[in-house]
């Protein structure tokens, strides 16, 4: 049976509750670096289609791989700044942005073939490329974050539902941008917040995972898989009432989640508050 929300604008509704730290989502840094290596793949497109079949090939292959240099990048990025904003993260399992700067050195030995001047200017070229690249924008993490002297399977665990909790996040963005609304869009945002609050909490005691595991992927899910239906919807008809129940269904989400989010922080208390007491009770006992 569905379970109903009570939000804000349910009858018997309340506002929604604050989080107590709100966390915003992770934006990442040097993404103009980024469009700068993007556009200087076409130094080596525009020229390539007026000269012969071999300087066209080898510009574009390297205007190619410089692009895909870029991408891979900027997903790197990405990638590090959801490392950076998580309190329990493991390492990428693919270190893109060292991948970007070996397609950069390639990209630019290739581009260096093309005038035909031997081996070791291409070579210097690749070095150089790949070393301007990693000045630029450093190394992937090489090591999980915040695992240190906990247990490994919980941390473990935390770490797959938190990132199947941006997951879902990501894919409610993705679609609410269907709609064509950018004041639904600020409100998708904003129930994201009040999630990854609720995730850097769980970060924060793994113990709460078994508590929270269906808001991380059966209420996110549903709320997922209501974003893309509604988009489809909102973007064809522009319905009103549908955008109004949408509102609502977020507000309700929002209002639950940083509930349960002020409930794990009162329970992580309240078993401070009984350890230290049993500690000083012990104490006590020992004089």
């Amino acid at each position: 049976m569905a379970e109903r929300f009570g939000g804000k604008y349910s009858p018997s509704g309340s506002r929604p509750a604050e989080s107590p730290a709100a966390v915003a989502a992770p934006r990442p840094k040097g993404l103009w670096r980024c469009n700068v290596l993007f556009l200087s793949a076409f130094l080596f497109l525009f020229p390539a289609f007026g000269d012969g079949p071999r300087e066209m090939l080898l510009g574009l292959a390297a205007g190619g791989l410089l692009i895909l240099s870029a991408w891979t990048t900027r997903e790197g990025l990405r990638a590090e700044a959801a490392y950076n904003a998580r309190k329990l993260a493991r390492r990428p399992a693919f270190p893109r942005k060292m991948a970007g700067a070996a397609l950069t050195g390639v990209a630019l030995a290739v581009g260096g073939a093309i005038a035909e001047l031997g081996l070791i200017y291409p070579a210097i070229f690749a070095l150089v490329g790949a070393g301007l690249h990693l000045f630029s924008f450093g190394l992937d993490p090489m090591a999980d974050k915040g695992m240190e002297g906990l247990d490994a399977f919980q941390t473990g665990r935390v770490a797959k539902a938190v990132e199947e909790g941006e997951a879902h996040l990501a894919a409610m963005k993705d679609a609410i941008q269907r709609a064509g609304d950018r004041a639904l869009e600020r409100r998708v945002d904003k129930f994201a917040t009040a999630a990854r609050t609720l995730f850097r909490t769980i970060e924060g005691d793994p113990g709460d995972l078994t508590a929270a595991r269906k808001y991380l992927s059966v209420y996110l899910m549903g709320a997922r898989d209501a974003t893309v239906k509604f988009a489809d919807h909102y973007a064809q008809t522009r319905d009103a009432a549908a955008r109004s129940d949408y509102e609502s269904l977020l507000t309700d989400l929002e209002t639950t989640f940083a509930q349960k989010t002020t409930a794990f922080l009162s329970n992580n208390r309240s078993d401070l508050d009984v350890e230290i007491a049993v500690l000083r009770d012990r104490l006590k006992l020992d004089h």
